[in-house]
């Protein structure tokens, strides 16, 4: 029994250690969250997410060190709970964009994605006028449309050098 609150206490240590980063990058992203819609829409999971992990290894720690079989019962369902929630969103995530895939498209190299082909809530969500503003928001902040410009000679590169790259599924 001894080496099993051990073990418990060192990876509920590890686990705490692992929270501070996540933590601070939420903090570090509320510093910058007044820039843009992006920053503002991950920063709170964030936080969240580390304040979760660490009060759920901090539980579990001090409840394997000290043997307090009260901590150890919420630390047990506080992961359950977080293992079900994350169980919960991979299988949304999976059952939302199923149907989804890339198509070929004659004459050029990348493959396109269309809406259409996922399912309805996420086309639905997408394509509203205040999601679609937050999402453009987030294309222009990333700098994407001009990152994908080159010049050739001097000049914008043809059209028809354009359609011959290989881009991801972003640009």
């Amino acid at each position: 029994m001894r080496t099993s609150n051990h073990l418990i206490g060192a990876l509920n240590f590890l686990t705490f250690l692992l929270s501070i980063p996540i933590l601070g990058g939420g903090i570090w992203l509320s510093g910058r969250a007044n820039n843009t819609d992006c920053l503002k829409f991950l920063q709170w999971p964030l936080i969240v997410i580390g304040v979760a992990i660490m009060v759920v290894s901090l539980a579990g720690f001090a409840g394997a060190c000290y043997r307090n079989i009260f901590l150890m019962y919420f630390y047990l369902w506080a992961m359950f709970v977080i293992i079900a929630a994350l169980i919960g969103f991979v299988i949304f995530a999976y059952v939302v964009t199923d149907k989804g895939s890339d198509r070929v498209v004659p004459g050029r190299v990348y493959r396109e994605y269309y809406l259409v082909d996922y399912s309805g809530w996420l086309e639905k969500r997408v394509a509203s006028d205040s999601n679609w503003r937050k999402i453009s928001s987030c294309i222009r902040d990333s700098h994407v449309c001009p990152k994908l410009r080159r010049m050739t000679g001097g000049f914008p590169e043809p059209a028809d050098m354009f359609y011959r790259r290989k881009l991801n599924p972003v640009q």
